[in-house]
């Protein structure tokens, strides 16, 4: 009778961290929904400011205005269609830098974006990676990272049409940091740790066990 939490998605939620080269994985109810917790961890919201690059899926802004953030536009690489490193670093200097609280690039087409290049302008300006890789789940760079590893955050689709997707809709976050996969765990489920307790508010945002159950046979398949 486990229809919500419980074992697969758990099992779920473990495979998939070691599928993508990180520590913690945090199963969710859509990639959009991935988005704004990653972003509600990070407490970022009304008054700040999130970079993302032109050519993407709606959700990506839209997620950044769901909080009340301001999602800044930079433009995209003409051969990868991933984020311009110039571009991010104008942004970074830009009239909304003061208020910049993280950098989105996303990653598209099996093509990772220069995660290098982002970490170290990331570091210089002290702001967050979120990693939006709905589209690219298995995805690595030259170095062997995977997407979802390298950034502050990753947040991954499983909607049917993606890559790895479920008989219905689905998300997962994944983090190398304990205290951020405990607060998105959290925050995926009304703020509540233990039961009936809250520490903060969060939102409605569970993962069924039906689709983790789907996934988790799916994901031995992904990569043939």
């Amino acid at each position: 009778q486990w229809f919500i939490g419980g074992p697969h998605v758990s099992g779920l939620e473990e495979e998939c961290a070691a599928y993508c080269q990180a520590t913690h994985a945090v199963g969710c109810a859509s990639g959009s929904d991935a988005i704004v917790i990653a972003l509600d961890a990070l407490g970022i919201g009304e008054g700040d400011a999130v970079i993302v690059p032109t050519y993407t899926f709606f959700s990506t802004a839209g997620s950044v205005f769901r909080v009340g953030a301001t999602p800044v536009f930079v433009d995209i690489d003409p051969v990868t269609y991933t984020i311009d490193i110039e571009s991010l670093r104008s942004a970074l200097n830009g009239p909304e830098a003061e208020n910049i609280r993280a950098i989105m690039p996303v990653h598209l087409f099996g093509q990772m974006a220069d995660m290098d290049a982002i970490m170290d302008l990331a570091r210089k300006y002290d702001v967050a990676v979120i990693e939006d890789a709905a589209q690219s789940i298995g995805s690595a760079d030259a170095r062997g990272r995977r997407a979802g590893s390298i950034g502050t955050i990753g947040t991954f689709s499983f909607f049917p049409s993606k890559n790895l997707g479920g008989f219905g809709d689905g998300g997962m976050c994944t983090s190398n940091d304990p205290d951020f996969a405990a607060t998105l765990a959290r925050l995926r489920n009304h703020g509540m740790e233990p039961k009936y307790f809250h520490k903060e508010v969060g939102r409605n945002s569970r993962l069924d066990a039906l689709q983790a159950a789907v996934l988790r046979v799916k994901l031995r398949h992904l990569d043939d």
